[in-house]
């Protein structure tokens, strides 16, 4: 026989129990039980020795739920609409609620861990923000359509001149790798910062002919390199890619879907256009697409070629097959490509094959701009060594007379058009090299480069932005850069250059 004592429940009790037995055989023996939560020491299974004691600690958890305040948040944002120095609240703070489930653990009455399993937010928190003025001293002129633009994560809107302008989207999270306006400029299409683990972004649309600005989120996530309204109707076409931890942070799906967005803001089902595939040579970085000017067909490049997408028979036809370029690091070229607003020519970027080797020469810089007639024809060579970056787009059509008849005297005007694109200033170095943006005529003629002044600093690489009118009725067509953050307008007749910006914050812009 041994001696052991036991304590439980705030008493000590001492019983001999035959030698060899256990712990549990001990706690049988005095009558006392255990709970689903008990602990005991030493373990149940322990044999005793003479002298042992057993300690029965007992648990217990509970639940609880608390509501708590959610302070919001107090912003500041810049506003060239207001004279230097003035503040204003353009939207009120509100506190929000949120619901907390705890869980509780007690052993013998004290209480040893408090801890959250659950919060779900009631009512989420809506931030104070407040406007400074940093209006500087540039002279507000006539704007035609609206000219969106991207500064410090929100989204802006100047509309019939550059001195009326609103703040359309506030949230402070816009992530600019989508930001362009519908064709009838009611809409604006971008992308938001995620914090959802394996999400990059997310795909919204805002409605800016509500008051206010109502925004839809069109349940997409990871867009990287493209979304677009069709030209003819509110449908939306993108291409996902799939979140990676490693370098770039994404492995492109090279897939193609549409949904459309219903007057009162409800988004349909996607339809799906190209399943994901490869996408060709260094596919996992991605492809671009661009919906043709009467939306029945899609443009896609990608780094090792050009070509159309037909909807209406569901054909693909390989425009053109250029060199990949190899970049050398964790990223891909992709030419830049455009439609002429007639949706009868390609204009692109050609990385040529400068050694006619048997197998290509990826490491060339030379690059070209193209003009590919969609209706037959060779591929035109409108200018040489432009850089990598040069991203050609056109005007829209403008009808300009062009000749008088031999025959019966009748003048006979044409529809015509511009292009703009951007030179490397170094081309053996395009990757890295400064920009200058350059206009023609789209057969190549009357080229003039227009911004920046020769010694001045280059652009980064950007898209050209054309005003979707004459500026006035006795003006030219013009277009918008973004140059040392700001927001330039250049008259690509006279070449004069306006800074309508001065935040240094501007990062896209879009103009319909």
């Amino acid at each position: 026989m041994v001696t052991v004592n036991v304590f439980a429940d705030n008493t000590s009790t001492q019983i001999n129990i035959a030698t060899g037995n256990s712990v549990m055989e001990a706690l049988e023996l005095a009558g006392i039980s255990i709970g689903e939560l008990d602990r005991v020491e030493p373990p149940g299974f322990t044999v005793l020795s003479d002298g042992a004691k057993i300690n029965v600690i007992r648990v217990r958890e509970e639940y609880y739920i608390e509501q708590e305040v959610i302070p919001f948040e107090h912003q500041e944002l810049r506003n060239e609409a207001l004279p230097e120095g003035e503040r204003r609240i353009s939207q009120s703070g509100v506190n929000g609620l949120r619901e907390v489930t705890y869980h509780r653990i007690f052993e013998d009455g004290i209480e040893i861990s408090n801890s959250i399993i659950r919060t779900e937010i009631l009512e989420p928190a809506i931030p104070e923000v407040v406007m400074f003025g940093s209006r500087a001293s540039f002279a507000s002129i006539e704007l035609p359509g609206k000219l969106a633009y991207l500064s410090a994560g929100n989204a802006w809107m100047m509309s019939e001149s550059t001195g009326n302008r609103s703040l359309m989207v506030s949230t402070g999270d816009l992530d600019g790798r989508i930001f362009s306006l519908s064709p009838d400029g009611k809409f604006l299409l971008f992308t938001r910062d995620s914090e959802e683990d394996g999400t990059i972004n997310s795909l919204w649309a805002a409605n800016l002919e509500a008051d206010p600005v109502k925004l839809i989120d069109l349940g997409v996530k990871n867009i990287v390199h493209y979304a677009e309204f069709n030209s003819v109707s509110n449908k939306v076409a993108y291409s996902t890619v799939e979140w990676r931890e490693s370098a770039p942070g994404w492995q492109a799906n090279n897939d193609l879907l549409i949904v459309e967005i219903s007057a009162n803001g409800e988004v349909s089902k996607p339809q799906l256009v190209i399943e994901s595939n490869s996408g060709g040579v260094y596919g996992w970085w991605g492809t671009d697409f661009s919906w043709s000017p009467e939306g029945d067909r899609f443009l896609f490049s990608r780094p090792d070629g050009l070509g159309i997408i037909d909807l209406t028979d569901e054909s693909t036809t390989i425009l053109k097959s250029v060199v990949p370029y190899q970049t050398g690091g964790n990223w891909a070229w992709i030419p830049g490509a455009s439609w002429s607003p007639d949706g009868n020519v390609i204009y692109s970027v050609d990385h040529q094959d400068v050694d006619s080797n048997e197998n290509g020469d990826e490491d060339s810089n030379q690059f070209d701009l193209i003009a590919i007639p969609l209706s037959g024809g060779e591929t035109a060579y409108l200018d040489h060594d432009v850089g990598m970056f040069a991203f050609p787009v056109a005007s829209s059509t403008e009808v300009k007379t062009n000749f008088i008849s031999s025959t019966d005297g009748a003048v006979i005007s044409q529809a015509a058009f511009s292009l703009s694109y951007l030179q490397a200033l170094f081309p053996d170095r395009s990757d890295t090299s400064g920009y200058v943006a350059v206009s023609m005529d789209r057969d190549g003629s009357n080229k003039e480069k227009i911004f920046p002044n020769d010694g001045a600093v280059g652009l980064e690489p950007q898209q050209p932005v054309w005003s979707p009118e004459r500026m006035n009725s006795e003006g030219t067509y013009a277009i918008a850069l973004i140059y040392n953050g700001n927001i330039w307008l250049v008259d690509t007749i006279s070449e004069e250059a306006l800074q309508i910006t001065g935040d240094g914050l501007t990062s896209k812009i879009d103009w319909r």
